[in-house]
């Protein structure tokens, strides 16, 4: 494969010489007539494509009189990405080439190779996905309004009808859509560390929500926690989640210091926030040998030490300002010790704003008070039980924010 195709790649272009002499070797050219199949509607996916030249139609219910092409990708756009980053790994749409085409394939061993030695990739294939989803919504709403002129005319008496009708069933299949991605991103398994047992709990209020965990193994000693909580709720607060999630995940490594990190992160949230959208992050490194946790708050709730008999310690309070807003925010470095038989416990603020049917707050004293019931659990358990303290104490009231616990537990 010529390797200067693909440096041409819009995609490609930041990859290091050696990175585009892999892929070269790694991908394959192929020319396919127009109305070539490349791949169905539900069909289990192993191959990722770059459109070179020609045209290649997405399309939706493919051979049923709801058929429609929802986009057209050309010369330098990728397609058939979706199936390998869901964790079902099915195609959402269908592939068929609009004109003669010539395609570049890379299959999915390829394309997790690619992702894990260039991280950052992915974040270049978020924009494009994000600016997709914002095209497609486009799309979508103006055929609802279409269709909704149409039984304006023809059916007035039930056009108030129709129309919720139709707008539930795009904004519901959208959201479960969304809810699938967003739970794909999350960590599945928790990582082994010596000497340390972990667990990690979320749930959202809505659908989707803009609370984030991570943990990412950097070495056999050291472990990335990232604990997050993006303004707002729904769609735009998950979005902004996701961004949050792949910088964090592109710039954590074991070289750099938490603060490091952090302004990184930061300062490319600056140029990527229309909305004004700012999140609250505790990033730190787990340190096995020395059993402490080197952490920076920026903005977060502060995590708690919880001691073998249930006692509760606050860590201490110091400036910590949020990512998103100012160039350089004030953010608050720690190290905390964690003997063997504590835990920390990393929390986002839907555990202590959480309220009761009569409008009472959780607040640290219900975290006191419930921290005797969590003494010889495993950090899973712990993080379980402490939600099914927060449901109990709101009773009838509903979940007014997402809910997010992680619980770093120092073993005998």
């Amino acid at each position: 494969m010529d390797k200067n195709i693909i440096s041409s790649v819009p995609l490609f272009q930041s990859l290091p010489p050696e990175e585009i002499e892999q892929l070269a070797r790694a991908m394959q050219e192929v020319e396919l007539p127009a109305g070539t199949q490349l791949f169905k509607e539900g069909e289990h996916g192993s191959t990722f494509y770059i459109v070179l030249s020609g045209q290649v139609a997405i399309i939706q219910s493919q051979g049923t009189e709801n058929e429609r092409v929802l986009a057209l990708r050309g010369s330098g756009e990728f397609i058939g990405e979706m199936s390998l980053l869901n964790r079902s790994g099915l195609r959402t749409a269908g592939a068929r080439t609009a004109s003669d085409a010539r395609l570049l394939v890379l299959t999915r061993q390829d394309f997790d190779d690619l992702l894990f030695r260039s991280p950052t990739i992915a974040y270049e294939m978020l924009h494009v996905l994000s600016v997709r989803l914002t095209q497609a919504h486009s799309i979508a709403m103006l055929e609802m309004e279409e269709k909704n002129r149409q039984l304006a005319r023809a059916y007035a008496e039930l056009q108030a009808a129709q129309e919720q009708i139709i707008q539930k069933e795009i904004i519901e299949h959208e959201l479960l859509q969304a809810r699938e991605i967003q739970r794909s991103m999350l960590p599945t398994v928790m990582p082994k560390v010596k000497g340390f047992d972990v667990g990690a709990c979320i749930q959202p209020a809505r659908m989707v929500g803009g609370d984030l965990f991570d943990l990412i193994p950097l070495d056999a000693d050291h472990l990335g926690v990232v604990i997050c909580d993006v303004s707002g709720k729904g769609t735009p607060a998950a979005l902004f989640m996701a961004l949050t999630r792949s910088l964090l995940r592109a710039y954590a490594c074991p070289e750099d210091s938490p603060e490091e990190v952090i302004y990184n992160v930061n300062r490319h949230l600056l140029g990527m926030n229309a909305r004004g959208l700012f999140v609250t992050v505790i990033y730190g490194i787990l340190e096995r040998k020395t059993r402490t946790f080197r952490y920076v708050r920026a903005g977060h709730e502060r995590p708690v030490l919880l001691d073998p008999d249930g006692g509760l310690t606050e860590t201490p309070m110091g400036a910590g300002q949020v990512l998103g807003l100012f160039p350089r925010p004030t953010v608050e470095t720690l190290t905390v010790p964690i003997p063997p038989g504590h835990t920390l416990l990393l929390y986002t603020d839907g555990v202590n704003e959480a309220r009761s049917p009569d409008g009472s707050f959780f607040g640290l004293e219900g975290l006191a008070a419930l921290a005797p019931s969590l003494s010889g659990l495993s950090a899973q358990e712990s993080c379980e039980k402490l939600l099914e303290g927060l449901d109990r104490f709101r009773g009838t009231a509903p979940q007014a924010d997402d809910i997010t616990v992680i619980a770093l537990q120092a073993l005998p």
